[in-house]
C-alpha cells in the first residue's frame, strides 16, 4: 500500500485522547517550566506504552504523565495546537479531540478555564496552518471515577460552553465503575444539545456495552467484546449505533492478542457502523494512516472495505452538519477513486 498516497486522502478521526498525544519532547519543555527533570529518553518511556500491556488498568497509567504536565493554561494551548498540527499531517480533514477537564484542575484552574484553554489551542493551531486547519469538535470526557454529581456540572458547563464541544464522554476504568451511576450526566448534556458517547468494551464481557446503549449514545469509544454477543450486535445494528474502534490501542490493552484477533472487520462485514481512530497518537505510537494500512494488511479488508470505513467517519461524526456534508462528498470522491486503483485484496 502507498502509505504516502494514503496520507493524503481526507480522514475524519472520531476517536483521540489530548493527553494521549503529548510529544515527548514537549513534555521534557513543559516539565523544565515546572522545574521537573525530565530527560527526552524517561518521557518516551513514560509516555509510549508497550505493545502489550497487562491490562486496561496499566495501559491508563501512560496517562499519569501527561495528565501532570497539562495544568496550566498555557500546556493546554500548546498540547492543543500541536495535536491539531499533527492531525493536519497525517491529512485530516474533520477531528474530534476529547479530554477529562477534571483531571487538570490541580493549580487553580476550572473546567471552564481548561475547555476554553483548549478551544484557544486550536484556534492557535489555525492561525499557522491556514487553510491546512482541520474543522475541530471536542468531546469533553467525564470519568467513571469521578463523583456523579461533579459530572453532572461537568456536562452542564460543557453545554453551556458552546462550539466547539460538541459531545459528552464517560472513560476510565470500566471493571472498577460501571456507567449506570452517570446517567443523570447524559441527561444534563443531552439536554444542553450536546452529543453523546461513552467508552465501553474494553474488559472482558458485553455487559458495559449494553450499559452504554441505556444511556442513550450514538457512539460508542472501542466496543470490542461486542462481538462475543450476537444478539448485541443486532441491536447495534438496529440502533444504528457506531463504534469507534482503536486496533493498536486495543491490542495495548489486552483486549485483543494482534491486529488480526480484532473484531473491526467482522463487526463492519456483520453491517455493524465502525469507524477506525488511533485513540492516543503517542501512547500508542501511531498515526491514523499507519492505523488504517495496518488493519486493512492484518484483517485482509479491501480497498472498498477501507475506504466504506474511512468515509463513514465523516457520517458519524459530531460536528456541525453543513459543514461536515462538502467534507463527506469530497471524502466519497477521493476514497472512490483511491479503492479503484489501490490492488488490496481481502
Amino acid at each position: 500500500m502507498d502509505l504516502e498516497r494514503l496520507r493524503r486522502l481526507p480522514k475524519a478521526e472520531l476517536h483521540q485522547h489530548l493527553d494521549g498525544a503529548l510529544r515527548p519532547e514537549t513534555a521534557v519543555e513543559l516539565a523544565a517550566e515546572a522545574e521537573v527533570a525530565l530527560s527526552l529518553d524517561d518521557a518516551r518511556a513514560r509516555l509510549i506504552a508497550p505493545a502489550h500491556c497487562r491490562d486496561q488498568a496499566e495501559l491508563l497509567g501512560f496517562f499519569d504523565l501527561p495528565i501532570s504536565l497539562m495544568q496550566t493554561t498555557s500546556a493546554l494551548r500548546r498540547v492543543t495546537a500541536e495535536l491539531v498540527a499533527t492531525m493536519a499531517a497525517d491529512g485530516l480533514t474533520y477531528a474530534e479531540i476529547r479530554w477529562a477537564p477534571r483531571l487538570h484542575l490541580d493549580r487553580g484552574l476550572s473546567v471552564a478555564d481548561v475547555i476554553e484553554a483548549v478551544s484557544t489551542g486550536i484556534g492557535q493551531a489555525a492561525s499557522q496552518l491556514g487553510p491546512r486547519t482541520p474543522l475541530i469538535g471536542l468531546i469533553v470526557t467525564a470519568m467513571r471515577s469521578h463523583p456523579p454529581g461533579a459530572n453532572v456540572e461537568l456536562a452542564r458547563t460543557a453545554a453551556a460552553f458552546g462550539p466547539p464541544v460538541v459531545g459528552f464522554d464517560l472513560a476510565g476504568p470500566e471493571a472498577a465503575y460501571p456507567a449506570p451511576p452517570h446517567a443523570a450526566a447524559f441527561r444534563a448534556a443531552e439536554a444542553g444539545g450536546l452529543a453523546l458517547t461513552t467508552h465501553a468494551g474494553e474488559v472482558p464481557g458485553p455487559e458495559r456495552i449494553r450499559e452504554a446503549l441505556d444511556l442513550r449514545v450514538r457512539r460508542i469509544a472501542h466496543g470490542v467484546t461486542a462481538a462475543e454477543d450476537p444478539e448485541l450486535v443486532d441491536l447495534l445494528r438496529q440502533r444504528e449505533v457506531t463504534l469507534d474502534m482503536c486496533p493498536t490501542s486495543n491490542v495495548q490493552g489486552g483486549i485483543v492478542h494482534d491486529l488480526a484477533s480484532h473484531p473491526l472487520a467482522e463487526l463492519h462485514r456483520a453491517g455493524v457502523s465502525v469507524t477506525i481512530s488511533t485513540d492516543d497518537r503517542t501512547v500508542s505510537d501511531t498515526t491514523l494512516t499507519d492505523e488504517m494500512a495496518g488493519v486493512a494488511a492484518a484483517q485482509q479488508l479491501t480497498a472498498a472495505e477501507l475506504a466504506a470505513i474511512a468515509v463513514n467517519a465523516f457520517r458519524r461524526a459530531f460536528g456541525p452538519r453543513p459543514a461536515l456534508e462538502p467534507m463527506l462528498a469530497a471524502a466519497e470522491r477521493a476514497w472512490s477513486a483511491w479503492a479503484a486503483e489501490e490492488p488490496l485484496k481481502g
